[in-house]
This record gives C-alpha cells, structure tokens and sequence, in this order.
C-alpha cells in the first residue's frame, strides 16, 4: 500500500501543478478549458445556457514599470484573492495570461445577468492596491459570452468573449460587453479588410496624400502632413479611422507606414527646398527599434533630405514604452530629422515629457482648435500651450482649421502655423503638385503688383 500511495502522489501533484498558475495559486488556462469542456460535456443532451467572461486589467504595464515587477506582481495576487472571493460555489476563475483572467459562471442563464456580473467584478477590482507604502488604482475591461447550443466548442466560446473583449476596450475603460452576432460580422468584416490589406501593401496599393500645413500670418504654404489613403477593388474606399487600426493590431503597420513613406519622399523630391514633409508614426513603431534604421534607408533609397523630414509621435505612442521611444526620437534627431508632439493635450503624457523628449514642434489638438470661438476653457488651454511653446523654444501648429474666424484668434494669440480644411484637404501626389504650382504662380503675380 505505502509503495502504491508513493507512486501516485506525486502524479497528482504533477497534474495540479500543470494546471496551476503558479503566482496567483488560480487555476491556468489549461484548468479554464478543462472546466469549460467538462461543462459543454455535461449538458451536451440539455444545452442550458451559461457564461464565460475574459477580463482584462487596463492599464497595469504603465503601473509594472512604474512600481517594478515586485509590485506587479503582488497587485495581481491581490486581483486574484478578490476575483476569487467573489466566486460562488458554482463558478470558477483562472489567470489565463500575464494580466488576463477568465471566469466560468454555470448558473448565469442570459446577457442581462452576465454583463450585471461582470460589472461587480470590476467595482470590486476598482479599490486601491498595497504597493508597499502606496498605493495603486486599476480599471478593467470585460467581454462575455454565452453557451446556448451543441454545436460550440470551448474555443469557439472563448474567441467569442475574446471578440467582446476587444470591443469593450476598444470602446473605453471599465466596459463590459456581451458577445453579439453584430459582432460576429463586424469580426468578419476586420477579418476581410485585413487580408485585402495584406495584399494592397505588398502590391504598393496605399498611395500618400498631402494636406498643406501654412504659415498664419502670411498663409504661405511652410509643408505638407502624409495621409494615408486606400482604395480596394472590393471594398471601395476604405477610410484610414478603419484600416490603420487593424494594420496597427494585425502587425501590418510596419511595411504599410514604409511603404507610403517612400511613396512619400519620392513625391517630395520635387517639391521647393524650403517645404518640409511631416510623417506620422504609430505606437508599436515606437517599441520597435529597427524603426530608425527603416526610415533612414528609405531617405537613402530616395535621395530625401533628412532635414526636410519630420516625424509625428503622439503622447499614446510616448507611454507605451518612453525608453524605447526616446532612443528612437534620439536616433531620428542626430540625422537631422525633427520630431513633432502630435494631438497635444488630448493623451496621457505628462508635461515632463516636453523637457525629456526635446520635441521641435507640437500640434495643438482640433478638439480645442473646433471649439475656440465658443468655448473660454478651449481658448485658455491654447492660450497656455502657446506661452509654454514659446518658453520652450518650440514651434507650433493649430490643427483642424476650417473657419477663417479660428484662424484669425490663433493668429491673435499668437500661433504662427496652421492646418485644416480651410487651407486645403489631403490630396494625392498630382493634385499637390498643381497646388504648388499655383500657389507658385500666384506668388509672383502678387510680387509683379
């Protein structure tokens, strides 16, 4: 008996191990599936309905870098013992990614009782953490699903509330969102867009346009901001608002952003001297660190001065990683290129930022731009940018201009760059040119007077 009982124990021990998140002491994600699959099993000849959620922390890698991995550590055991206090008998709660959990409740029948659900969970995720003598607030985001036939898997179930997980963050902080068929469709739509994605960047099929960016007080045309612009045979017209987000989530963005920055600088090349381009880089090209050396190859390939280049980062893309971003900013800056703080006031940056990053301009955002006639707070924020500007030795442009009235107080104000609907809208390569040649003939019709 002693013989048998020591060789199964520790096979026992081997199978909780296998099945447990050794931080937490929660079940891991093979426990999650097995639960899942045990209760799909269970009511295979009566299919009663029941819910799994994914809920993940918001926010909690700015807080890890912020406290040390010591701290983010002891913050998800803390997650952990409240997630798992507020499980009944029935229910279950595993940790099934570095700040993800997952949630089995069997006895919860509809949408309405499962988003109520998932709502506590996340005002009880809500209190303060013990970070040794601080403390630290979290939010999380939530998406459920809900079991109702024979027919779905445990990871059909799970893609599911992954889907109505991506929607709730997506749409905010602290959100909940119950799986739908609408977003069955919507996924299948991504899905379809990304793919013909795929094969318009590797077929050269994004094609750059130029909005100008002027001079205030002379409206005289100083450089032009890269849009990107795609036209699918299938798809029609799909905006930018649509397809840079799933180039960004889908790892597309890096041969997408090179490929229009090419495009770019070769229509650039024949432009006057003195016009500068201004590109915008997204999160993720900021943590990669081949970014640099990708922009500058491109600038070779094409014979484009560095100096005439200016790169847009926005205050999301600085937080994801500053270390990183500020080695990037570093990089791009020795070789003459400028560097631009773009939508300015509306991210999570701090004005520390300014002095660490040595940005050369900053963009003040449309959203305070669209409401300066009308708004006294709008008008005392732009007010304050363009005196710390000024302080800084940094330049600025106002954008999202599209009333000669808006432009007039920002040229009260002080403001010396503008860009917006009022000035031109983004057009492509040939159009710029013809707006250029204009524009250059009607300055000297203006000299000859």
């Amino acid at each position: 008996m002693q013989t048998t009982f020591g060789s199964g124990q520790p096979g026992r021990e081997n199978t909780d191990l296998a099945f447990t998140d050794p931080l937490t002491g929660l079940g891991n994600h093979r426990r999650f599936f097995d639960k899942v699959d045990r209760l799909i099993s269970d009511r295979a000849d009566d299919p009663a309905p029941f819910t799994v959620g994914i809920l993940d922390l918001d926010g909690f890698k700015p807080i890890n870098d912020l406290f040390g991995h010591k701290a983010g550590d002891d913050i998800l055991i803390q997650v952990a013992m409240r997630l798992r206090a507020s499980m009944d008998g029935y229910s279950t709660v595993c940790r099934i990614g570095a700040d993800e959990f997952a949630y089995l409740y069997p006895m919860v029948f509809s949408e309405e009782q499962a988003a109520e659900k998932s709502r506590m969970l996340i005002e009880i995720l809500s209190a303060p953490y013990d970070v040794g003598e601080r403390t630290a607030r979290l939010s999380a985001s939530v998406g459920c699903s809900l079991f109702y036939s024979g027919d779905e898997t445990t990871e059909i179930l799970i893609n599911k509330a992954e889907t109505a997980l991506y929607h709730a963050k997506r749409s905010g902080r602290g959100r909940v969102v119950v799986y739908t068929r609408e977003m069955e469709e919507a996924a299948k739509r991504v899905t379809r867009i990304e793919q013909a994605l795929r094969r318009a960047v590797s077929a050269g099929e994004v094609e750059p346009h130029f909005q100008p960016i002027v001079d205030l007080n002379t409206r005289r045309t100083i450089g032009f901001e890269t849009l990107a612009r795609w036209s699918d045979r299938d798809l029609g017209m799909v905006p930018p608002s649509v397809f840079i987000p799933i180039a960004e989530e889908r790892g597309i963005i890096g041969p997408l952003s090179q490929l229009v920055l090419r495009k770019a600088t070769e229509a650039a090349r024949s432009w006057p001297k003195d016009l500068f381009l201004s590109f915008n880089l997204s999160p993720s090209q900021l943590v990669d660190q081949n970014t640099g050396l990708h922009i500058l190859a491109i600038l070779d390939r094409t014979g484009f001065d560095p100096r005439r280049l200016e790169i847009e980062i926005t205050e999301t893309g600085l937080m994801t990683d500053p270390a990183s971003a500020e080695k990037i900013v570093e990089d791009l800056r020795r070789v003459g290129i400028r560097v631009s703080l773009d939508d300015f006031g509306t991210g999570q940056s701090s004005l520390g930022r300014l002095r660490e990053f040595h940005f050369d301009k900053l963009k003040i955002d449309r959203a305070f731009v669209s409401s300066i006639l009308d708004d006294r707070p709008s008008e005392h924020i732009i007010r304050a940018i363009l005196a710390m500007c000024e302080g800084l030795g940094m330049d600025v442009v106002a954008e999202g201009i599209e009333e000669e009235a808006q432009a007039d107080r920002l040229v009260q104000f002080g403001c010396a760059g503008g860009q917006g609907y009022l000035f031109g809208k983004p057009a492509d390569a040939d159009a710029t040119l013809g707006y250029l040649r204009d524009s250059y003939r009607g300055a000297l019709r203006a000299k000859a007077i």
